[in-house]
């Protein structure tokens, strides 16, 4: 399995970077199937370096804050309007409850058919599993105030010449500390987490991001193997991320950066 960083800039796009956007690839021992998680503003134009639009299997929301799911507005023009034609039928979304109509309403479209002859809509279910070539993906319900935000389990099974073998690649979405994060991460390869705040700034806000310390801590107690902070908004230094998440966790710890590839 394989991540790349499409977007990780917080809450919007940076100079650098596009908000949340994560390409996750896996071989089935037929094909190479690709995934995206979230599609926040700025992240369709960039994705486009690493992959034809054509061949996205799937796309799966966290949560429909903008900068986690407006450029599927970009995607359904792409999508519809296309002058050689769209190949490959629907592209199939999982997200919450109200994804269809939160895009056709952001797009100022009729809510019927909005965006489903773009896009096959389909609601999460709390810890069900969703079964795509390769992939295992399983929402875990988390704390961030809007009515549905979910980090996403994904499990990755491939051919090896010694048999399958299965990896773990568990994304936060936006959340503060909750036991169901640590559930969607247990054992993890590894933790793409968001770590918005600061210890010191913003640690007293409750219900909504994670600080390093607080990240660092859901990774230790989930026993995860690396840790990948995400989702630093451009006003944060992200050397004091990393600082606030050593005092809790002591493995493989990074910060996500928009181009970079990670085998997992």
């Amino acid at each position: 399995m394989n991540l790349t960083i499409i977007g990780c800039s917080g809450s919007f796009p940076g100079p650098q970077s596009p908000a949340s956007c994560y390409l996750v690839s896996a071989y089935d021992g037929e094909r190479t199937w690709r995934i995206l998680l979230d599609l926040g503003n700025g992240a369709l134009g960039t994705a486009q370096r690493y992959m034809e639009l054509e061949d996205i299997d799937a796309i799966f929301l966290s949560h429909l804050h903008p900068d986690h799911c407006m450029d599927l507005c970009g995607l359904h023009v792409a999508v519809r309007w296309n002058p050689d034609g769209w190949t490959k039928g629907r592209i199939p979304v999982w997200g919450p409850a109200a994804t269809a109509d939160r895009m056709a309403t952001a797009y100022g479209l009729e809510l019927d058919p909005g965006m489903t002859e773009e896009f096959d809509f389909h609601h999460w279910s709390e810890r069900e599993p969703v079964k795509l070539g390769p992939f295992s993906i399983t929402p875990y319900p988390v704390r961030h105030p809007v009515d549905e935000a979910y980090a996403i389990r994904v499990e990755a099974t491939e051919p090896t010449p010694d048999g399958p073998v299965t990896r773990v690649l568990t994304y936060s979405g936006d959340t503060d500390s909750c036991p169901e994060l640590v559930e969607a991460a247990t054992g993890a390869d590894m933790f793409l987490c968001e770590a918005a705040f600061h210890e010191g700034r913003d640690d007293a806000v409750d219900g909504v991001h994670l600080t390093g310390k607080r990240a660092g801590a859901t990774a230790t107690e989930a026993q995860v193997r690396r840790l990948l902070l995400t989702h630093l908004p451009v006003w944060n230094d992200s050397v004091r991320t990393v600082n606030e998440a050593r005092e809790t966790y002591h493995g493989d710890l990074a910060v996500a950066v928009a181009g970079v590839s990670y085998v997992i």
